[in-house]
């Protein structure tokens, strides 16, 4: 075997390997050999197959085989020798006009090796790295909005009376038939759907127009769905729609008391608050730590600079850009709807995709370095949660984990960097600040201030 360096530029490598004929032809005859054991061929008894007639049978098939099977070893070995991490699969290009010659043991198996190496990353010291946590006591004012919504949910409807109208406020079961000229479209139609008048749940204009009906009245609407519609065919259109009202309900009033927490399953009206509160503070909980690691991956991607492996870079933006393009047709907008040309965006989302490569290489380098692994028992807990999500259907997620390792990867990933991200935040050093809920569930982007 002759393995020959061709080219090594940034993290790309190329070897030129050549395997003598010879040798394949010892690693085929040895594979013969092992098949006049195995296989039974009619009119010979098992074991007394001529190898020269197996051949003749299988041949072409064990050399194949032989191949592929060699230059995974290679592979292996070059990558092993040299001690190189890879950022993606090797990629093996054989002489096509070889090919043929190769299978009938006529040429030397001759390939071009390219590989694409991970970076050596230097790790920056963030031991007693700065960091701020924001922190947000939840107020009786929260508590106090967060019952007023439960109420606002639970409230009872009575029927109206014989000869009501539809007054905003009103629940008004309705079926409907809707027609984009003159042809019902698909998911146009419904049966005893439920509409709550004023809470704009429906087209805008779809509400509106049922104000005044009464029960067993008919009435044609005509709406237009938004430009920005979930489903493009129907975005901008116009439509009609025939209504029938089947019944109107008015809303009664709720009394905040410990038989209202009753009917929800808790023991009184402070329990309920208490249930309340500690709901919130896990909502304050989640968010200040989601700005605390985007502080911290903010810091990493700061204190860690090198080249990236070109294809994971762009792996990673064709993953982004077809996200970012698979919502705008979704919405039915464009680029200048969002104030920009495919082009800036298109180098605004590559940034981004770096970013996302670069941190992805530290945080892996930082857990490598410090033992950081998910357990079985840790990707586990997070398929029960996920079949948790789907009730009924908790066997399918099941098995459809059990049977995809790609899969179970996906949920392996997020485990892995939130144990690295714990373990920075054990590190850094961490002061609190206090805000309020809306600062701390603000963007950080409204608080950049704009560009000069």
């Amino acid at each position: 075997m002759e393995v020959t360096e061709t080219l090594s530029d940034g993290l790309k490598r190329e070897f030129q390997i050549q395997v003598p004929a010879a040798d394949l032809e010892q690693r085929v005859s040895q594979r013969l050999g092992e098949l006049k054991d195995q296989v039974q061929l009619r009119g010979f008894r098992p074991g007394k197959v001529p190898v020269t007639h197996l051949r003749k049978i299988y041949g072409k098939r064990v050399m194949a085989e032989t191949i592929e099977a060699l230059i995974r070893e290679l592979n292996s070995q070059i990558v092993s020798e040299r001690g190189l991490k890879l950022a993606t699969e090797p990629k093996v290009t054989l002489s096509e006009a070889e090919t043929d010659r190769l299978i009938a043991g006529q040429t030397d198996l001759a390939y071009t090796l390219a590989l694409e190496v991970l970076p050596k990353i230097e790790l920056a010291d963030f031991k007693g790295m700065a960091l701020e946590r924001l922190v947000a006591p939840v107020s009786d004012s929260e508590v106090d909005e967060a019952l007023a919504k439960i109420a606002e949910q639970n409230k009872p409807y009575a029927a109206k009376g014989e000869g009501a109208k539809v007054e905003t406020g009103d629940r008004v079961a309705v079926d409907y038939t809707g027609r984009i000229e003159g042809k019902i479209f698909d998911g146009g139609t419904g049966t005893d759907v439920a509409v709550n008048i004023g809470s704009g749940s429906f087209l805008p204009g779809f509400e509106d127009q049922i104000v005044g009906m009464a029960a067993g009245e008919k009435r044609l609407l005509r709406v237009t769905f938004p430009a920005a519609y979930a489903k493009p065919e129907l975005a901008g259109k116009d439509a009609e729609f025939e209504v029938t009202a089947k019944s109107i309900e008015t809303p009664g009033s709720v009394t905040m008391d410990d038989e209202f927490a009753k009917s929800l399953g808790l023991d009184s009206l402070d329990k309920l608050k208490e249930a309340v509160k500690a709901r919130l503070q896990q909502e304050h909980t989640a968010a200040s730590r989601q700005r605390l690691k985007r502080q911290l991956l903010d810091k990493l991607d700061e204190m860690h600079k090198f080249a990236l492996p070109p294809s994971l870079a762009e792996d990673e933006f064709k993953n982004v850009w077809s996200a970012v393009e698979g919502d705008l047709k979704a919405q039915g907008r464009t680029f200048a709807d969002e104030g920009t040309t495919e082009e800036k965006a298109r180098e605004e989302y590559r940034v981004i995709a770096e970013r996302r490569v670069r941190l992805g290489l530290v945080l892996a380098e930082i857990g490598d370095k410090n033992n950081i692994t998910v357990t079985d028992e840790e990707v586990t807990r997070a398929i029960v949660d996920r079949a948790r999500q789907i009730p009924g259907h908790e066997q399918q997620v099941w098995d459809f984990y059990r049977k995809s390792p790609q899969a179970v990867a996906t949920l392996r990933a997020p485990i892995f960097e939130d144990k690295v991200v714990d373990f920075l935040i054990e590190l850094a050093k961490i002061t609190e600040k206090e805000v309020s809920r809306e600062a701390l569930f603000r963007d950080e982007e409204d608080e950049k201030p704009a560009a000069s």
